[in-house]
């Protein structure tokens, strides 16, 4: 099973270097870099830096205010500078940041989105080969890469393409085009990842006629820590994360699919008021132990294969701000790599 780490989203430029570092002697595989507030190629880039084994992996950069022809020539400097370590996690993000944030169009984001994916698979072709550059899609069209702008082939395999999603048709296009796909908290319990996400990226691959899925990461967001007290002290701070984030309509399915579709219209109509503070009081300690898996760090290794086994490719789990219990983590991490993964055979 590969273990990621997720980059806190406000970490900048000064702070990632140090923590990466840490995430590599701890054992990770992989890190994740988000785009919040600061751009993810840079934050990547420095990443990649300061570490020698580590996978470093956008999770996820916004593709729709970028040209592909730009994300590619950001992908393919951080492969060649890396030796292949960095792999390109790209997403649609929802309209209204699109719109309203950003300035930019927006169009049907699961069709564009796939031409994306393929604008990129033949921009990084023509830099890898030095063929012409032909790309014909519904949204994006790309025939012209003179040679004095080809930055030219790498020696490794070019970058991967992951992408995430909730809603069905997200990863069905996942299944159909990506190399991994990257789950959201409320698609990755086991039960949805059971009867949802897991059947539509299989009906993407079948549609496709691929032979084999793409790697799944399952981002169950574990309450963890050292000690049970410490354990405990962490309940309230995540039950008010998670009313905020089942209060979004398109986030809210998981609640739905466990008979608890009450809870998440309750929280939807209490964001309509801008009710923020009482959001946590219709999270019961009963609907938390359900969604939420829990445990001391010698606890989660054996809950997370109680809840993963063979389901997924990869787990992403949090990491505290200090460093204190690193030893303790680290032996976590080692376990949680024996948690078997998706049978990697061939789909019919």
């Amino acid at each position: 099973m590969e273990i990621i780490a997720s980059a806190p989203a406000r970490m900048g430029i000064s702070e990632i270097t140090d923590w990466a570092a840490r995430m590599e002697r701890i054992g990770f595989d992989v890190i994740h870099v988000a785009e919040t507030v600061h751009d993810p190629f840079t934050i990547a880039a420095m990443a990649l830096t300061h570490t020698k084994q580590l996978t470093v992996r956008t999770s996820m950069v916004l593709a729709f205010p970028r040209s592909p022809m730009i994300v590619a020539y950001a992908a393919w400097d951080l492969a060649k500078y890396s030796g292949g370590r960095f792999q390109l996690g790209i997403a649609s993000q929802v309209r209204g940041n699109i719109v309203g944030r950003f300035s930019s169009a927006w169009s049907e984001p699961v069709s564009r989105l796939g031409d994306y994916i393929e604008s990129l698979r033949a921009i990084f072709h023509a830099f890898q080969t030095g063929e012409p550059l032909d790309h014909a899609g519904k949204h994006y069209r790309f025939n012209r890469l003179q040679p004095y702008f080809n930055p030219g082939p790498i020696d490794h395999p070019v970058p991967q393409i992951w992408t995430g999603g909730v809603n069905r048709k997200m990863c069905v296009l996942a299944g159909e085009l990506s190399d991994g796909f990257v789950c959201h908290p409320t698609n990755s319990h086991p039960d949805i990842l059971t009867a949802r996400t897991l059947p539509a990226l299989a009906e993407g691959v079948r549609t496709a006629g691929r032979n084999r899925a793409p790697a799944v990461v399952a981002n169950p967001q574990p309450m963890m820590a050292a000690s049970r007290h410490a354990l405990d002290e962490q309940r309230e701070p995540r039950r008010a994360e998670l009313a905020f984030l089942y209060s979004t309509p398109a986030y809210r399915r998981q609640l739905e699919d466990f008979g608890l579709a009450e809870v998440g219209e309750a929280l939807s109509e209490m964001a309509r008021r801008r009710e923020w503070g009482d959001l946590a009081t219709h999270l019961s300690d009963e609907v938390m132990n359900h969604v939420v898996p829990q445990g001391t760090y010698q606890e989660m290794p054996d809950i997370l294969t109680e809840w993963y086994s063979g389901l997924c490719d990869g787990l992403s789990l949090p990491v505290p701000a200090d460093d204190e219990h690193d030893t303790a983590l680290a032996e976590l991490v080692q376990r949680c790599k024996t948690i078997p993964p998706v049978t990697s055979a061939p789909l019919n």
